[in-house]
């Protein structure tokens, strides 16, 4: 016989303890409400466990050898390659051997209380959750249910694929042993990256992408990823793809392409891309029906409320990878710093209506500022619009390019090769977006973020002196260039 439900009240249930959902109730928490997370898995969520943590534990080591080995003095005592063991050990301390006793205990102090186990809607701010303690439990939001589920892998359409047990991005950082021949089904970021990883721990990798090579970035920037790959020993096979897939015997792997060649592995890693996290939600339980695809897709506000929501009061958010806005855990966390605002001060008749834009209620930056970086070496990052996606928004946008070629990427390395690019809005004469590629440049992206937000004028920009010598001295070059 199932326990009778345990009847809990709430100011505010949040699904998802990740890194969004922890932030959006540390908010409204903040904002005098009580708030309760439901989290299935490990809290902290998928950022801590098995993506933004690990794989750059996976990296770093990496690109730190490899800096070393590209600089006078540094090179020639220089003896050993990776120690593969010791960097498993170190992804393994970064997640804390996958124990979440650290981010339960914040929970804790912050005041946030913690249900395990799987919740579903089952009404207008009604959420039922089967425990894992065994517990059944019915919560009922007094002002706000939020959904911070994430996002969960696409699967490809490949024959055999669901027969065969491969890697995810999960399995994969979460790995113990390395391949010794790796296929990577993908080219997006995640794909890239931990192609590059396995390359620098032992494996001999072959990465197979249906079109190109981090296609949403500049094809200048791209290419030089392509070439850090390269220089690994990584296999690019791009404009290809796969039909299908079968084990071997002895546990290997066949790939079979559509232009008649094929491939061996030991391992495949499946990496091609994400889709928000909504099924088994109960949306369909208020209103919500999958597309003709059947997918589940939510529209928000730019404070995070979902549209369409039943009911004569805001009560239904999405924030995060779960809003399918942009799959960045810094911009989730930054829409659920607003989203929590936003809900506190809806609940205490502070906030009525749409947010203003840039308020602190509102998700503004995702229209214009999202900031993102590719890890491998060289490092590949970007702000805000390319040249094309501003001229499809109608912006009247020019560009202005250069190599990085300053006296402070000279003394950072041997034959220090990357590219940077500034988008400019001529009407305006303000930042629409910036790309920088080649080694440590994801410490440049900061200020031309901070550009692009604050609409600095370029006139205002150029008195901005950039220190010498620093790589930051390409941004002198770039106004330069552009004519200032």
């Amino acid at each position: 016989m199932m326990p009778e439900a345990v009847l809990r009240e709430f100011d505010v249930v949040v699904i998802g303890a990740g890194a969004v959902g922890e932030n959006v109730a540390d908010r409204v928490v903040q904002g005098g409400l009580t708030a309760v997370v439901v989290e299935a898995e490990l809290v902290g969520g998928e950022c801590s466990y098995w993506a933004c943590m690990p794989s750059k534990a996976l990296l770093r080591p990496g690109t730190a050898l490899h800096g070393a080995q590209t600089l006078p003095g540094a090179k020639e005592a220089v003896t050993r390659t990776l120690d593969a063991a010791a960097v498993l050990k170190y992804r393994d301390y970064m997640t804390s051997n996958w124990q979440d006793d650290g981010q339960v205990k914040w929970l804790d102090d912050t005041g946030i209380e913690l249900i395990r186990g799987h919740a579903w809607l089952t009404a207008p701010k009604s959420v039922e959750v089967a425990g894992l303690d065994g517990n059944s439990y019915e919560l009922q939001a007094r002002h706000a249910v939020v959904l911070a589920t994430g996002s969960a892998p696409n699967t490809p359409p490949i024959k055999g694929l669901q027969d065969v047990q491969v890697w995810g991005t999960r399995e994969a950082t979460s790995a113990k042993d390395v391949p010794g021949r790796l296929v990577v089904l993908g080219g997006g970021v995640a794909g890239t990256e931990l192609a590059q990883a396995f390359a620098r721990l032992g494996s001999t990798v072959t990465l197979v992408a249906r079109s190109g090579l981090l296609k949403n970035f500049p094809a200048e920037a791209a290419s030089l990823v392509a070439a850090g790959l390269r220089a690994d020993g990584v296999e690019i096979r791009l404009n290809t793809s796969t039909d299908s897939i079968s084990e071997n015997d002895d546990g290997t792997f066949r790939l079979q392409f559509a232009d008649g060649s094929s491939v061996a592995a030991d391992q495949v890693l499946v990496a091609t891309g994400r889709h928000p996290a909504l099924e088994g939600l109960g949306l369909e339980s208020v209103g919500f029906e999958p597309d003709e695809a059947g997918h589940l897709k939510l529209t928000t506000d730019n404070s995070g409320l979902v549209d369409g929501a039943p009911g004569a009061e805001p009560w239904l958010y999405a924030v995060g990878d779960a809003a399918g806005k942009n799959l960045y855990t810094h911009q989730g966390k930054y829409e659920a710093r607003a989203t929590g605002d936003a809900i506190a001060a809806r609940a205490k008749g502070e906030l009525s209506g749409a947010a203003a834009d840039w308020s602190r209620f509102a998700q503004t930056a995702n229209e214009h500022a999202v900031p993102g970086v590719v890890f491998t070496d060289p490092e590949l990052a970007a702000v805000g619009r390319t040249l094309e996606a501003a001229q499809k928004d109608g912006y009247n946008a020019s560009s202005v390019e250069l190599p990085i070629q300053v006296a402070g990427s000279s003394l950072h390395s041997e034959n220090y090769e990357g590219w940077a690019q500034l988008v400019i809005d001529e009407d305006r004469k303000v930042l629409l977006g910036a790309t920088f590629a080649g080694p440590d440049v994801a410490e440049l992206l900061h200020a031309a973020t901070i550009a692009v937000v604050g609409g600095v004028p370029l006139d205002r920009l150029w008195h901005a002196v950039p220190s010498y010598p620093t790589v930051s001295e390409v941004w002198l070059r770039l106004l330069e260039k552009y004519g200032l």
